[in-house]
């Protein structure tokens, strides 16, 4: 068993010290497939050479889907290195919108923050560079849950992560105007004019799907310009508070403040709000590692730099979560957090007390939020245009949504068909509700979408590690059943607005038709794509 135990170790490092084949990744063994090479059956182990055999067999049809994949995806340009994807992980794990709903937690707000990335952000951090390492795809998640589940898992994985994109997308107009008003003086006009909002968001939307055209040579300059921004809008964000203390506007400042809520089934608050908030703060503010690599196709050494880039990004942006909630709560009670752009209202306030000259220094950095919003964007729509385009290559969409641009070989349908949808989306979000409503609304819907997609991705390892040959160590276990806990939890809370709105039941209702529409549709269209491949094949369908 000591002999079994060496060999696995060392399967499990040999990525690091393989040679590069000729040939390319597909042909490299894995450590998976080394460890059952060495594999020889003991006397008494029976049982388990019939896992391994089966574990074997799994490994082999995964080998070949991965040779298919990666002989779809040497077409693309191998455009980011591990700086871009640093950059890129930033820009889209760090919402600005986060350090306003954690604020609302007060002086409670550490106490969450470390428990959200103790409990989610550490264990998707850890899932995401085992499977990545296993298995870096053009695709990322989707083709994780087809190899380890079944092409049904996979198309509905990938289906809830681009309608959550799109449903994110069509609220970024919304944002980057609500920013925008407190940039101009006298400008709050634009957050409250729905004419205004619709003609920029088509402007913008169009800017982003030309871009998204030209491909990652241009788009890796657009994240990397919002990654700087966002580090720079941050650091002027944490620095305020010291600055204001300094100047003697503010009275005090503790940025590490640790409060324990009261634990006891008499505290409502801690039911209806905090763990509400809790529960968004883990799968709405620390999520997106595992959204960069459905671009593992399109990097420089994925297997490598995708696990890396999460490695160096995750304490930077811990960091600036916490800080950056601190930095609100040092300016406004909790009540008072404007739930769009706390940013913005941080800033406007506290320059504005520093005078009137460092009130005009606002304006830059309002402008560099904007900046990172527009990043976030080109990110949501380069990755998501993608996620068609694989489903395509497995037949389960039609050939339109794979075909390549002449030129900048990005799949030009496939973007112009997200771009299309979001901002349509996005124009009718703002009928018949109030504009925090509205953003609240998108925010709930896209999350619970998200969460369905967590779901599984931490389910690879607890239920289907053995259909891709791997041997789950138990602390990956661990770590995958902490965050499909957390996701659960996420879906069954998010019915619950943070927000004041004009009929809660109603608000509910809505989000969840939506996802049962939307799901729905999503699994109509995989039966007509298999009913449509089966017909071009001359085969029946299976069940």
């Amino acid at each position: 068993m000591a002999a079994r135990a060496r060999r696995g170790r060392a399967a499990r490092s040999l990525h690091a010290h393989l040679p590069a084949h000729p040939r390319g990744l597909a042909h490299r063994p894995r450590p998976h497939v080394v460890s059952l090479i060495n594999f020889r059956p003991r006397w008494g182990e029976g049982v388990k050479s019939v896992g391994e055999t089966e574990r074997a067999n799994g490994l082999a049809e995964v080998r070949r889907e991965e040779e298919r994949v990666e002989e779809r995806s040497a077409v693309f340009r191998k455009e980011l290195g591990l700086t871009d994807l640093v950059l890129t992980q930033i820009v889209f794990v760090v919402g600005t919108i986060w350090v306003g709903t954690a604020a609302k937690l007060g002086d409670q707000q550490l106490f969450f923050w470390l428990l959200a990335i103790i409990t989610f952000y550490l264990p998707l951090a850890a899932v995401v560079i085992y499977l990545n390492r296993l298995m870096p795809l053009e695709g990322g998640l989707y083709q994780w849950a087809k190899l380890g589940f079944n092409e049904f898992v996979g198309f509905m994985v990938a289906w809830n992560l681009w309608v959550f994109a799109i449903l994110i997308m069509s609220g970024i107009g919304l944002s980057v105007v609500t920013n925008l008003s407190y940039t101009f003086e006298g400008g709050r006009w634009m957050a409250g004019s729905k004419w205004f909002i619709t003609l920029f968001s088509c402007a913008l939307v169009g800017a982003m799907v030309a871009a998204s055209t030209r491909g990652l040579g241009l788009g890796k300059w657009v994240h990397n310009a919002g990654g700087v921004l966002l580090l720079l809008t941050f650091l002027a964000l944490v620095a305020l508070p010291f600055v204001s203390l300094a100047r003697g506007t503010i009275p005090a400042y503790h940025p590490f403040t640790f409060a324990v809520p009261a634990f006891s089934l008499g505290n409502a608050d801690l039911f209806k709000k905090s763990l509400n908030i809790y529960s968004k703060m883990a799968l709405g503010a620390l999520t997106g590692f595992e959204y960069v690599a459905i671009l593992a196709g399109e990097s420089k050494a994925p297997a490598r730099n995708i696990g890396r880039s999460v490695l160096i990004a995750a304490p930077v942006i811990a960091l600036m979560f916490i800080l950056g909630t601190s930095s609100v709560l040092a300016f406004f009670r909790p009540e008072e957090v404007d739930l769009i752009s706390p940013i913005a209202q941080v800033l406007s306030r506290g320059f504005g007390l520093l005078g009137a000259a460092a009130a005009n220094i606002v304006s830059l950095v309002i402008l560099a939020v904007v900046g990172r919003q527009v990043a976030l964007m080109s990110i949501y729509l380069t990755a998501n245009a993608r996620l068609p385009m694989v489903a395509g290559w497995d037949n389960l969409l039609p050939a339109w949504f794979t075909r390549l641009h002449s030129k900048y070989k990005t799949p030009v349908n496939s973007i112009l068909l997200v771009g299309v949808i979001a901002l349509a989306l996005g124009l009718l979000s703002l009928v018949g509700v109030g504009m925090q409503e509205a953003n609240q609304l998108l925010d709930n819907a896209g999350g619970i979408f998200y969460a369905l997609t967590y779901v599984v991705l931490f389910a690879i390892p607890l239920f289907a590690a053995r259909r891709i040959g791997l041997r789950a160590p138990p602390w990956l276990r661990v770590a995958s059943a902490s965050g499909l806990l957390v996701s659960l939890l996420y879906i069954a809370l998010t019915v619950f607005p943070i927000v004041e709105v004009v009929s809660p039941f109603a608000f509910a209702a809505k989000l969840i038709a939506v996802t049962v529409v939307f799901n729905l549709a999503g699994a109509g269209l995989f039966h007509l794509g298999r009913r449509r491949a089966a017909r071009r094949a001359g085969q029946p369908l299976s069940a």
